[in-house]
């Protein structure tokens, strides 16, 4: 049998023994993989220790989920469970994480290094709403009748896949578990779920939750891994009918690809981003400043949405420079232990991914970009950076191109609203944008203008549940959110 864990907390923020199952989830019960062999350990990127060690998963884990959840769509869940039965599980589920809160926070912030009460703020209370919205939705999927002549009758019935695999990053454990699981089980389907190997923690927790609330076994299943055999499993598998997958452009084209050579399974992909922050030299400079530092780095700049290419009005380049660099300071001053209520920046979530960040800064100096603020590690021991502003930056550099996933902003100055479209249009990328003037006829006219699947007037980022979700160009396919994630 699969062996339990029991995790130590004890600070001001929380203090408890949370219990987590190490194994597999696999038709409502735990097991241990078929060739039970090695583990997988999960550290806390706060010091670099091990927290646990959690069953690691293969191909033949998955053809048994799956073989479970084809048992609980034909037979309990799919067509067989009415909406409404549905809708009281699901918010069921969203009492119970309701309940439970804290002790998904306090993972949250040990497994990914992000600060105990922006995990139970944002994290926790948007999963939990999400799960909600989507549990509004189980009894109202219906399709309509189509009037052609007097001698047919013809109508649209919207039917489940049946098994759909989602495959979560390691940025956001819960929140895009919520976003995967919410929309797929309120229209019927049974889930294979793979967590990222670097932050299961939540994810095996979330499991108990499902057997609580009263779901039929087989209907949600997990199955730790690593993306290349787990992963892999999921999006070659000829008996899932489709995938959703949260994470880098690189891995999405793969899962396209295992698509495309297997059973063309519906694919959603929610991608990378290298998204534009717009600041018009007419904005309320103050409200302005406070949302582009919150959209550049929170999470640690963990975010596909980040706004790390900042594009300033010449009229009030100095004037942002000064207001956003004394925001930076206090944030770097704040930077330390998750668990300590003044923390509002924490570390990268591995050391990988600490590395990749830093090829990232030293990229940025040898391209002739000035670090402004920042640069360097933060500490001694675990894996902060320090936030970082890179100024005097040119559109060719790589840290203006690609996505860097950590507290590195780009700011570059530009003249007129012509010029910074095209600017900021120059990506591959088009996941998300935002645009700060008081003159809103303008805003309207230049967000209307950017390729982005979601865009900010004089906010950013706030992502809801009854808003589509994805983007343009290489930052996905469908959406998520909303009506529209039912159809998708």
């Amino acid at each position: 049998m699969p062996s339990n864990c029991v995790i130590e907390i004890d600070n001001k923020l929380y203090k408890g023994a949370i219990k987590l199952n190490t194994g597999l989830f696999i038709d409502g019960k735990w097991c241990d993989p078929v060739d039970a062999k090695e583990m997988i350990d999960v550290i806390n990127p706060s010091n670099g220790s091990k927290i646990a060690q959690v069953s690691l998963g293969s191909s033949k884990d998955v053809d048994i989920a799956v073989k479970a959840a084809q048992k609980a769509y034909k037979t309990t869940w799919g067509l067989k469970c009415p909406g409404s039965a549905r809708g009281r599980l699901l918010n069921r589920l969203a009492d119970l994480l309701e309940r439970d809160t804290d002790e998904f926070a306090a993972l949250e912030a040990l497994n990914v290094g992000k600060p105990f009460n922006m995990a139970k703020m944002q994290d926790m209370g948007g999963a939990i709403q999400c799960i909600r919205y989507f549990a509004g939705w189980a009894d109202k999927i219906h399709g309509n009748t189509v009037e052609t002549n007097e001698l047919k009758l013809a109508y649209t019935r919207h039917e489940p896949y049946g098994v759909v695999g989602q495959i979560i990053p390691w940025n956001f454990p819960m929140l895009m578990l919520s976003w995967k699981v919410g929309p797929a089980l309120a229209t019927g389907n049974t889930i294979v779920l793979k967590p990222s190997e670097m932050t299961p923690l939540s994810a095996l927790k979330f499991a108990d939750l499902v057997v609580e609330a009263g779901f039929p076994p087989g209907v949600v299943n997990i199955v730790n891994g690593y993306g290349m055999t787990v992963g892999q499993a999921i999006s070659e598998h000829m008996d899932i009918a489709k995938v959703a997958f949260t994470g880098s452009t690189l891995v999405g084209r793969k899962v396209l690809e295992a698509s495309a050579r297997t059973n063309l399974k519906v694919v959603t992909l929610e991608l990378g981003g290298k998204s534009p922050t717009i600041i018009f030299d007419d904005c309320n400079l103050e409200q302005t400043v406070k949302w582009a530092s919150a959209a550049m780095y929170g999470n640690m700049g963990q975010s596909c949405v980040a706004g790390s290419r900042i594009f300033v009005q010449e009229g009030i380049y100095p004037q942002f420079i000064e207001k956003f660099t004394a925001v930076v300071k206090g944030l770097a001053s704040a930077t330390g232990d998750p668990f300590t209520s003044t923390t509002q920046h924490g570390p990268q979530v591995s050391q990988t991914q600490f590395d990749r960040i830093m090829g990232y800064i030293s990229s940025g100096k040898e391209s002739g970009a000035t670090v402004h603020i920042g640069g360097d590690r933060h500490g001694t021991e675990g894996y902060f950076i320090q936030p970082t502003i890179f100024t005097d930056c040119t559109p060719d550099m790589k840290i203006v191109q690609e996505e860097i996933f950590g507290p590195v902003a780009a700011i570059m100055k530009f003249k007129t609203e012509e010029e910074v479209i095209e600017a900021a249009n120059a990506t591959t990328y088009g996941l998300s944008s935002c645009v700060f003037s008081e003159n809103i006829s303008r805003a309207l006219r230049v967000v209307h203008a950017l390729e982005s699947g979601s865009a900010f007037v004089n906010s950013a980022q706030l992502v809801d549940s009854s808003i589509p979700f994805g983007g343009y160009k290489q930052s996905g396919i469908g959406r998520e959110h909303g009506e529209y994630a039912l159809a998708t």
